[in-house]
């Protein structure tokens, strides 16, 4: 039988609900008192309803007695049910947040679509709260650090988020008394996209010694070690895990990093080959005798398989076959497209993000705001692109060393048309189409609706071609196959956003779009000079997926790019 305080915590949620909705304050209120009414109860709820006298308790009318008749009879409540469908389930998360409040809860939700954590917290970082009436810098910064007091209790964390926290725990370790060589393993070596935990291998003779250097390092909570491993929790939240062992060895660092389904193929392999095969010093002598990774692959008949590519999905049969050229690295990158300034949604202007594009050795950088439909993202009616346009050219008369492309970021409507018409589009160096709305079509319609933005000739680029959001939002329904396949027919390119919430196209697809001859974009979405630093996560992305420099079409230097995107000539570098 439901007891009192879960029937409080229901009514409690009911006032809640009933504030996100924008209902009078007079009836949230009701809730809530009952709510508290009934917690304070000293009789058996269960006999008040029975004998009628639940109608006798301060602040419970007939209309919230026969509710909780239902409630106590049954253990359920249809307005409840049907209230709580009503609105998105991510809102009541939302209120777990310091300064989210149901006023602003319901702000987001209404004037910008926000439904969840997730996506509330990458509304931050595109700078989108500070427009809203009743927010500001300093309310959107307050946020973002509630949101990451809240993401503490979660099991998962992006990637980006956790690699200063891994070299801050590793740089600490290799300087302690006693500590050798100390690795990072696991999910993170391979450069997974969300991880669970900071892995660890530490040379050390005494464990003892790498569990005292832990529990010193300020902000890791729990420190503990079951024999030779040390175990503890970072500041945020993450479990760092540690193998002490008196030297790494080759077998160590394959053993600790590669996935299960690759391990196993590796064996496998072994045994097919007659090669004996140990990576666990637990079970004997290690073999083969290797000192480095490279010689184990050797040993069993395998170029060298780059850590990130260890995931048992087909790297080793690539491999074989000799498909694993040179995968691209940060370096290969020679500019940046889909940047955002204060135009639209972006925090710096125009000349900041060009210099700070200059000063990190980008050959060009590409703008592009939002297009009109975006309203919530201050999206470019086409006065405005007129005036952008003149800033571009009068930076490019001032600014030496680097090209500045004209870009827009154009929706895609619910038909796969495109933002603007085709007389306007022409106006840019590229185009990049995104779709920013109607994420609920059905998988056909949302499939068709990118492909025929695909056949728009003006189209130069998909952005984030799946709209997810890590952790927060699954990718909206459609079949990418098809969209890559149409990339290829039409000479398109799909975008790697290296947001560090998006990570846009999977990794998982690479291989897909290779084979179909699809170039792809490393563009870093940035809405503020700090996010052009991102690149380097969607070249994670990238070599996960085995691309190599010739894969990604803004390896290509400045005077090569804009043939190469099929459009417009319409820049001079300086």
């Amino acid at each position: 039988m439901i007891d009192k305080r879960q029937i409080a915590a229901m009514l409690q949620e009911i006032g809640l609900l009933l504030e996100l909705k924008g209902e009078s304050p007079f009836k949230s209120n009701a809730y809530y008192n009952a709510a508290r009414t009934i917690e304070a109860l000293s009789e058996d709820i269960g006999e008040l309803v029975a004998s009628g006298r639940i109608r006798e308790l301060k602040g419970i009318g007939a209309a919230l007695a026969e509710k909780l008749t239902e409630l106590v009879r049954t253990g359920r409540l249809r307005y409840y049910e049907e209230l709580k469908r009503s609105v998105p389930e991510g809102l009541l998360e939302m209120t777990a947040i310091p300064g989210m409040g149901p006023k602003k809860i319901m702000a987001v939700w209404q004037q910008l679509g926000i439904t969840t954590v997730g996506e509330l917290e990458y509304a931050c970082v595109e700078n989108r709260l500070v427009g809203l009436p009743g927010f500001g810098q300093k309310t959107q910064e307050k946020i973002m650090q509630g949101i990451l007091q809240l993401k503490k209790r979660r099991g998962y964390h992006l990637y980006a988020n956790v690699l200063g926290e891994a070299d801050r725990v590793v740089r600490w370790l290799a300087a302690s008394p006693g500590i050798g060589q100390v690795e990072v393993v696991g999910e993170i070596r391979r450069r997974m996209e969300v991880v669970r935990a900071i892995e660890l291998l530490a040379a050390a003779e005494r464990p003892d010694g790498v569990l005292e250097a832990l529990g010193r390092i300020e902000g890791v909570e729990g420190v503990s070690r079951e024999g030779a491993v040390v175990c503890g929790t970072s500041g945020l939240g993450l479990p760092i895990i540690v193998s002490v062992t008196p030297a790494i060895t080759a077998h160590m660092l394959l053993s600790a990093t590669g996935s299960r389904a690759h391990l196993d193929m590796l064996a496998a392999r072994a045994a097919r080959r007659g090669v004996q095969w140990n990576l666990d010093p637990q079970a004997g002598e290690l073999a083969p005798r290797a000192d480095c990774e490279a010689a184990l692959y050797d040993a069993v008949g395998l170029p060298f398989i780059e850590p990130e590519l260890r995931e048992g999905m087909g790297e080793i049969e690539a491999a074989e076959a000799g498909r694993l050229g040179p995968l691209v690295e940060p370096r290969h990158i020679r500019g940046v497209f889909h940047n955002h300034t204060t135009y639209s949604d972006g925090s710096a202007s125009l000349e900041d993000m060009v210099a700070a594009a200059k000063a990190l050795g980008y050959q060009y950088i590409g703008i592009s705001d939002h297009s009109r439909s975006a309203f919530y993202a201050n999206g470019l009616q086409e006065d405005r692109i007129r005036e952008q346009h003149a800033a571009i050219d009068a930076l490019r008369k001032r600014v030496t060393g680097i090209a500045i492309f004209k870009g827009i970021e154009a929706d895609i409507l619910a038909d796969g048309s495109m933002d603007y018409p085709d007389e306007v589009l022409a106006r840019f160096d590229f185009v990049i189409a995104s779709v920013h709305s109607r994420f609920n079509l059905s998988e056909e319609e949302q499939t068709a609706r990118v492909l025929r933005a695909l056949s728009n000739p003006h189209v130069t680029m998909l952005g984030h071609p799946t709209g997810r959001l890590l952790l927060s939002r699954e990718g909206y329904r459609i079949d990418m196959k098809r969209v890559i396949e149409a990339a290829g027919q039409h000479g398109k390119v799909i975008e790697i956003n290296a947001n560090p919430h998006r990570l846009d196209l999977d990794w998982r697809l690479c291989a897909y779009a290779k084979a179909q001859g699809v170039k792809v974009s490393i563009n870093p979405d940035a809405h503020a000079t700090d996010g052009l630093r991102d690149v380097p996560f969607g070249v994670s992305v990238a070599r996960k997926g085995g691309l190599s420099p010739a894969d990604v079409v803004n390896t290509l230097g400045a005077d090569e790019i804009l043939p190469a995107l099929g459009g417009p000539r319409s820049c001079e570098r300086r």
